[in-house]
């Protein structure tokens, strides 16, 4: 039973789908302290030959709390100008209307972080069919002091899990001498480099999926998430 644990982040990069793809069971780990100009509340679109960012601004008295508690400022506003972002960004893109459709209507001001992206991520996961199940930390019966290393394995063992698969990044955070004591097999999943057509302007890479979701077919895109090794 292969496992992929990830905070909920907003509209994340290819690499994040591409896990989701490859394991049997996926959780978001929203329990964990949320973290200011990480991935949770932004990302990177393309606007002609330049990257910027599109960002969910939080609640000021969100700072220093778990993912799961942080809300998105109650500012229809605020919310606006990031669907304008995108509009101008990917107007002239092939799966724009339809896209758009899936994204602007779940984007929301005064929603809780987590459950707004975990939202997203789990309706584009359903566009593409990908039937990988999902689950959320935060309800899952396990013991809650533990941390970083030990808090993934209480995961993986509660929810019958013999195979851990990580993003390279955490290649030095887990030691797969431990993961094998405990009967579990640990892997790290490096995306390999993917390019793919992004209209008339210069391709940039490590934007968020978004992108992706503008340009590429459903079929185009189930080939790119195949594009990985596991080492």
């Amino acid at each position: 039973m292969k496992i992929g644990i990830m905070q909920p982040y907003f509209l994340p990069y290819i690499g994040y789908f591409s896990l989701i793809n490859l394991v049997d069971k996926f959780i978001y780990y929203d329990d964990v302290q949320y973290i200011k100009r990480g991935w949770v509340n932004r990302n990177r679109v393309k606007m002609k030959n330049e990257w910027l960012y599109i960002i969910l601004p939080i609640k000021k008295a969100s700072l220093n709390l778990n993912i799961n508690k942080v809300f998105v400022v109650n500012n229809k506003r605020e919310i606006d100008k990031i669907k304008n972002t995108i509009k101008h960004c990917y107007i002239n893109a092939p799966n724009y209307e339809k896209i758009k459709n899936i994204v602007f209507e779940n984007i929301k001001p005064g929603l809780n972080i987590s459950k707004l992206n975990i939202n997203l991520i789990n309706i584009i996961c359903n566009y593409l069919n990908i039937d990988t199940k999902m689950y959320i930390s935060s309800e899952i019966e396990k013991n809650s002091n533990l941390k970083g290393e030990n808090q993934i394995l209480e995961i993986c063992k509660s929810l019958d899990g013999d195979h851990y698969i990580n993003p390279i990044g955490g290649k030095e955070l887990y030691s797969k001498k431990k993961f094998n004591k405990l009967g579990i097999k640990l892997n790290f999943i490096e995306i390999d480099k993917i390019e793919y057509y992004q209209g008339k302007y210069n391709f940039i890479e490590n934007l968020s999926f978004l992108d992706v979701l503008m340009w590429c077919s459903k079929e185009k895109i189930h080939q790119l998430l195949k594009m990985y090794k596991l080492v």
